[in-house]
């Protein structure tokens, strides 16, 4: 009888140990591990034009949901037309510096009112040459 006392427990925590065993091994991965998994997944693509710097201003369309109009505080004023995959510069051979107000006329999206100088409040800003 007392055979059987000290033969339970032996078989009590040989079980447990084995639950153990396959418990670790089939658990859930660590946040680190699922994080690299998550981010291995991620394609990065650049969206926007490919320049520095930062934005005060920014405009679209009236008519055309894909048509979108920023200035750079770097200088510049940038349109896209397919919803901002391609950007073009539409400013350098008419003025430069930083732009800080975009609007579309509401009479003729061909028009453009463009205000240089930064209106963000920040130390650095620049000043304009006001509207054009």
């Amino acid at each position: 009888m007392r055979k059987i006392f000290l033969l339970a427990p032996a078989i009590l925590l040989v079980t447990i140990a084995a639950a153990q065993k396959t418990k670790t091994s089939t658990a859930a991965p660590s946040n680190d591990n699922a994080d690299e998994v998550l981010l291995s997944k991620l394609k990065y693509r650049l969206v926007g034009p490919f320049r520095g710097g930062r934005s005060g201003a920014v405009a679209g369309s009236y008519t055309n949901r894909t048509t979108f109009y920023f200035g750079g505080t770097g200088g510049g004023v940038w349109k896209t037309q397919d919803g901002g995959n391609n950007w073009k510069n539409i400013s350098d051979k008419f003025f430069g510096s930083s732009i800080g107000a975009v609007a579309v006329a509401p009479s003729d999206e061909t028009i453009l009112y463009v205000g240089e100088g930064e209106n963000t409040m920040r130390g650095n800003v620049s000043e304009g040459l006001g509207g054009m």
